[in-house]
């Protein structure tokens, strides 16, 4: 089995569920494609997919890293703490204050991703509800 067959199986996993899965979920879904494929497999390709931009990993607050397709680009994500709701944020909002920070302190960053931590409208909503 070659590398870039399981790349690809990845990509296309990803490009099918429009979501955010772990190692082990991106795992499971590809031995179910090929049997024959073990955990590590699968990790190092993801690696080499976010090393290579086509694959962004993020901490969202649920205790395991996970993986997404960045078929549409860069983006950030604001996370719900009540209701676990995601919500995407364009890049070029964000990107500005990355380039600002290499230029203010002389330092490339591995990581240009952003992923803030709040209450939604709704959840701030039903909460404004529940206190009146």
């Amino acid at each position: 089995m070659r590398n870039s067959s399981v790349e690809q199986l990845i990509i296309q996993n990803l490009a099918r569920e429009h979501a955010h899965l772990t190692s082990q979920q991106v795992y499971y879904e590809l031995r179910r494609q090929l049997p024959a494929v073990n955990p590590s497999t699968v990790y190092r390709a993801l690696e080499r997919l976010v090393v290579a931009g086509r694959v962004s990993v993020s901490d969202l607050g649920t205790g395991a890293a996970v993986y997404e397709l960045l078929a549409d680009g860069l983006h950030h994500h604001l996370v719900c703490q009540k209701c676990g709701d995601i919500h995407t944020i364009d890049n070029e909002l964000v990107g500005p204050f990355f380039d600002a920070v290499e230029q203010r302190n002389g330092f490339a960053l591995a990581t240009r991703h952003l992923v803030l931590f709040g209450t939604c409208a709704g959840c701030q909503d039903e909460h404004s509800t529940e206190a009146a």
